[in-house]
């Protein structure tokens, strides 16, 4: 008698998080119009960040074309975004 044949069971990814786990984030996008030492400030006026830690967002922004600036609720989020454009930069809310 042959042994019956198994098929393999697929398990999810353990990696992979729900979209309704996931936190939203706070983007700011490179822009021609603001200099670097402007957005480096915005960031530690509304964040409260340290110097370096506002440099090395403002570098990614500069660099990468853009930065997660703030992580948390949905509502917070969408709070600071409208913070950022306040303050003229460019700014999105998305699930990280």
């Amino acid at each position: 008698m042959a042994a019956p044949q198994v098929a393999p069971v697929e398990t999810p990814d353990t990696d992979e998080v729900p979209a309704s786990d996931r936190p939203w984030v706070t983007i700011v996008w490179d822009d021609p119009v603001n200099l670097m030492t402007y957005v480096t400030w915005v960031f530690q006026k509304l964040f409260g960040y340290s110097r370096e830690k506002a440099e090395k967002l403002m570098l990614d922004v500069h660099h990468k074309g853009k930065a997660v600036v703030s992580t948390g609720a949905r509502e917070r989020m969408e709070h600071d975004a409208s913070q950022l454009h306040a303050y003229g930069l460019w700014a999105t809310v998305d699930r990280s």
